[in-house]
């Protein structure tokens, strides 16, 4: 029987590209962990590259990403396609930040799973977490 409680999902929390505000992805880690899930929070700076490596290393059900800099139509889609490269489609792709609402229908039609607008409550986040990440690694 596998056991589904929250404690045992991992998630990777990345800010990628050159935007440098990280506070947001910080109160999303913060908040995630304080609900008893594990998280990694990779840092500023990363590469869609980096943050796949990081997940896959990490054995991670989900990516949340976090991103001010208007690169979201580039770098979400990147991480959805290295991720699926890397023989790990079946992670949780969610993000947050400035995206515009046409972003996010195209974004979610490339793989992303969720977005989360400024203002959205760490309890909404937190809530769609557990309704909708699940374990990838049940078998092992």
């Amino acid at each position: 029987m596998t056991d589904t409680t929250p404690h045992h999902l991992r998630i990777v929390v990345a800010k990628p590209g050159l935007d440098g505000h990280d506070r947001g992805a910080k109160i999303v880690a913060r908040a995630l962990r304080d609900a008893g899930f594990e998280v990694i929070y990779t840092g500023l700076h990363q590469t869609p590259e980096m943050i796949v490596a990081a997940a896959v290393q990490e054995d991670a059900d989900a990516v949340g990403i976090s991103i001010m800099s208007g690169a979201h139509m580039t770098l979400l889609p990147a991480v959805v396609d290295l991720l699926r490269q890397q023989g790990a489609g079946e992670v949780t792709v969610f993000g947050g930040g400035i995206i515009p609402q046409d972003d996010v229908r195209k974004l979610k039609e490339l793989g992303v799973a969720e977005i989360f607008p400024p203002g959205t409550s760490t309890r909404s986040i937190v809530e769609w977490v557990h309704e909708h990440v699940h374990p990838r690694s049940a078998a092992a």
